[in-house]
């Protein structure tokens, strides 16, 4: 148990630091501060002696330097039970410090505001403010050190239960807490410089880190995992904001681990398409796909996609959900989500009628570009995201047969669904929407078979998109005898030679795209 008697008091956010300093005062600790911390407590009847009169030395260089101070860190890190120290400190005329509360430069908010400055950003790093936590948590079995306005109802509880001390265990946990507090504040600092100082200097960025350093906060529990026997929980990465995190959930149910994978995979996927779109997404792969010229056509093209499996799926809409969609989708069975980047009125007031139909907004339909993660056991996979795009002047067309400008557009939206579906991938497709899907087989023939079992009489005349290359001709013979007329692949197998003669004697079109799509 440490007697609190002599407290420093500096932070950026000033939530409920007048309520811990009045406790403190009760108590009769002497509190040091600096600037407009100090202001606002004498505003409410709390003394305050100024750092700066405290060290007898004047803040300086705009306030960068003002607690770097022997009076202020030996005050700090003295050991109480070393003679010694304490010899040191009468020597020098230096008091000892019991407790430090200091919250950091807000570097993180400053620079996620649009065209900050650099010099803004830079101002924004803390120096006196990490070196006071690190020296008064390095410290922790004498000084009581907070770093956060959520940790000051707890020690106000110890203060008034153990009458003006607090436990050496909550200063123990308070102060591990320090150390992750300024690795990430400085992990942070590290990512701007890396990232926006050196690009703008010229110099090239470091896309694989020799160390990653990642920080996650948790944005809610969940009900359960993959299955009712597995936690988890839903985190959002410090400092970006971007994708699914941005959720707004309207009504419904609480989401589960499976719906928010599924959430991503289909808002992932109608993102791709300039046209309304829609997708049905059922255990992270699409049932049904399409684009048309409004939202209610390219809806009723992906549920009449696969009608069976989209029972229980996740709708997304790439355009405002207007009642007619709404209504369609009703009337299409049970579904357990829908997402869309805007909702008419009337359509909410339609999906309220079913109110365990989980209902969510998403504003954000530009592509971001940003990394993957995939964790194997003790090690973490590190990829750049997918973006692959294809440009006509790039493909090739090896065949005899060559697709018409109706089967060109039909391959190309079926490639856009194979990048969105688990490989083996094949995606047979009408115009612009899909009629059969093979997914997650481990020969690509098989999924040719899934597909063509899936599209039944409306495999006639369809263009068929494959994720990866086609390493035998079995798969164009059974594309044949499903009735495709096009394909599209990525080529580059040692058996093409074959597959284009193939493709020759079924009088099939087929395009090279040169670009892989697998998504394990």
């Amino acid at each position: 148990m440490v007697k609190i008697t002599r407290a420093l008091i500096s932070v950026s956010d000033k939530t409920g630091i007048v309520e811990l300093c009045q406790e403190l005062k009760k108590w009769g600790v002497e509190i040091l501060s600096t600037g407009g911390t100090a202001k606002l407590l004498r505003e409410n009847n709390i003394t305050v002696q100024e750092v700066c009169e405290y060290t007898g030395f004047p803040e300086m260089l705009d306030g960068r330097v003002k607690t770097l101070h022997p009076k202020i860190h030996g005050g700090l890190l003295a050991l109480r039970e070393n003679l010694q120290h304490l010899q040191s400190l009468k020597d020098q005329g230096i008091g000892l410090i019991d407790m430090v509360v200091v919250n950091l430069y807000p570097f993180e908010k400053t620079i996620e505001k649009p065209g900050v400055a650099i010099e803004e950003a830079i101002e924004n790093i803390d120096i006196g403010g990490p070196s006071m936590l690190r020296s008064a948590a390095k410290n922790y079995r004498w000084v009581c050190v907070l770093s956060n306005p959520s940790q000051y109802p707890g020690v106000i509880g110890e203060l008034r239960k153990y009458s003006g001390s607090v436990s050496q265990e909550l200063m123990r946990d308070l102060a591990t807490e320090v150390f992750a507090r300024t690795s990430h504040y400085d992990g942070a600092i590290n990512r701007y410089l890396k990232s926006t100082i050196r690009s703008k200097e010229g110099a090239p960025a470091d896309t694989w880190p020799a160390e990653l350093n990642l920080r996650f906060e948790k944005m809610q529990e969940l009900r359960y995992g993959e299955n009712p026997h597995q936690k988890a929980a839903l985190y959002r990465e410090k400092g970006n904001t971007k994708g699914l995190v941005n959720l707004i959930q309207l009504q419904g149910k609480e989401l589960s681990f499976n719906n928010i994978l599924d959430l991503h995979s289909a808002w992932e996927l109608v993102k791709e398409f300039g046209c309304p779109a829609a997708a049905i997404i059922k255990h992270n792969n699409p049932c049904g796909v399409a684009q048309d010229g409004t939202l209610k056509k390219a809806y009723y093209h992906a549920w009449k996609s696969d009608e069976l499996s989209s029972f229980g799926g996740i709708v997304a809409l790439n355009r405002e959900a207007d009642l007619e969609v709404a209504t369609l989708i009703l009337k299409s069975g049970f579904r357990e989500c829908i997402i869309a980047p805007q909702y008419q009125p009337a359509a909410l007031d339609l999906f309220k009628t079913k109110k365990n139909l989980r209902v969510l907004l998403l504003h954000e339909l530009e592509p971001v570009d940003e990394l993957e993660f995939k964790r194997v056991g003790a090690g973490l996979l590190l990829q750049a995201k997918d973006t692959a795009c294809l440009a006509q002047e790039g493909l090739k067309i090896p065949t005899k047969k060559k697709p018409t400008k109706k089967q060109l557009e039909s391959l190309i939206f079926g490639w856009k669904v194979a990048k969105h579906v688990k490989s083996n991938a094949i995606v047979l497709t009408q115009a612009t929407k899909t009629v059969g899907i093979g997914a997650g087989q481990m020969s690509r023939v098989d999924s040719v078979f899934i597909a063509r079992h899936k599209a039944g009489a409306r495999a006639k005349n369809s263009c068929l998109a494959s994720d990866g290359f086609f390493p035998k001709p079995d798969a164009v013979r059974e594309a044949s005898r499903a009735g495709a007329k096009a394909i599209i692949q990525p080529g580059g197998s040692i058996a093409d030679d074959e597959i284009i003669k193939a493709c020759d004697r079924y009088g099939i079109a087929m395009v090279f795209t040169g670009i892989r799509h697998f998504k394990h």
